[in-house]
């Protein structure tokens, strides 16, 4: 009996120490976490856009389709606390709508683009050969053109709508996203334990998903964030060229493009959605750079 107890106390002990690591390093993790300010104000800012356009409905007071709550461009208010816009529309409403169009246009096109650029760049560094030359050849092809010229020209192909402006984005950002992905692969994949698993006889996609997938998909999301401002100033910009979201829809890009005449005179219609396109694009940025400092060890 005591033999018995005595080997349980052993084993418990080994998994013990062989756990006490693994603590370690998620308790060091979480401490980074916590101390990493520029992570915690990004969370905080893109929450805040998260929320409001969740609860646009309980924060504004007016439809922002309503024409003539107001007068034509009429200035701030405590009724209108951001004034109107050309067609006496709510702009504050506008605005707070405006960040849904943002989010459904610039969210889903991205993580199309992480997808996209996951596979391309994980079968390029994985196989390696004419379809690594292959693969990598047709994304500086893409990678060519200037980015805003490529979309225009997609989305006059296409037509302006919401699903249109999610493919052209996907489009945009996918090969950076794959070059992003197919480096780390290539370092990865001559690491011993994928030598020791190709022995063992798993098959390349378990490999792949198992094995090189965790290890590479950190940068992926950093460069997400990032991405995802950059597909914010995209999806205005057309907006504000007429190929964004079509009217009525609330789009901060289209608010700039019409109230482009009133600068002189009401310059509060080209105040405040400029001031939410600053806002949302630096929300992301500052949770990209945060989370590249909290995954790389070397930045803690």
């Amino acid at each position: 009996m005591k033999k018995s107890l005595s080997q349980n106390d052993l084993s418990l002990a080994k998994a013990d120490s062989r756990d006490a690591p693994d603590l370690g390093q998620r308790n060091r993790a979480l401490k980074a976490l916590f101390h990493n300010q520029m992570l915690l104000i990004g969370a905080a800012m893109v929450a805040l856009l998260v929320l409001l356009a969740i609860f646009a409905p309980r924060i504004v007071s007016h439809s922002p389709f309503e024409i003539g709550v107001g007068s034509s461009m009429a200035p701030p208010s405590r009724e209108l606390p951001m004034g109107t816009d050309k067609l006496g529309r709510d702009l504050f409403a506008r605005i707070i709508y405006g960040s849904r169009t943002t989010l459904l246009v610039s969210l889903p096109s991205v993580g199309l683009s992480l997808v996209i650029g996951l596979i391309l760049g994980l079968l390029a560094g994985y196989l390696g050969g004419r379809v690594d030359q292959t693969i990598m050849r047709l994304m500086d092809i893409f990678l060519a053109f200037p980015g805003l010229l490529m979309a225009l020209a997609i989305v006059a192909m296409l037509g302006p709508s919401i699903p249109n402006l999610l493919i052209t984005i996907a489009v945009l950002y996918s090969p950076g996203m794959a070059r992003i992905v197919r480096g780390p692969v290539l370092s990865v994949k001559k690491q011993e334990f994928i030598e020791a698993a190709r022995v063992s006889g798993a098959r390349d996609l378990r490999i792949i998903r198992r094995h090189i997938l965790p290890n590479i998909i950190s940068p992926a999301i950093v460069q997400v964030t990032l991405n995802v401002s950059r597909a914010i100033i995209t999806e205005s910009a057309l907006s504000y060229l007429g190929l964004g979201a079509p009217p009525p829809s609330p789009s901060w890009g289209e608010m700039l493009s019409s109230s482009r005449w009133f600068l002189t005179s009401a310059a509060w219609g080209a105040l405040f959605p400029g001031l939410a396109i600053v806002y949302s694009t630096t929300a992301f940025i500052i949770l990209g750079n945060g989370l590249r400092d909290w995954i790389d060890p070397r930045r803690r």
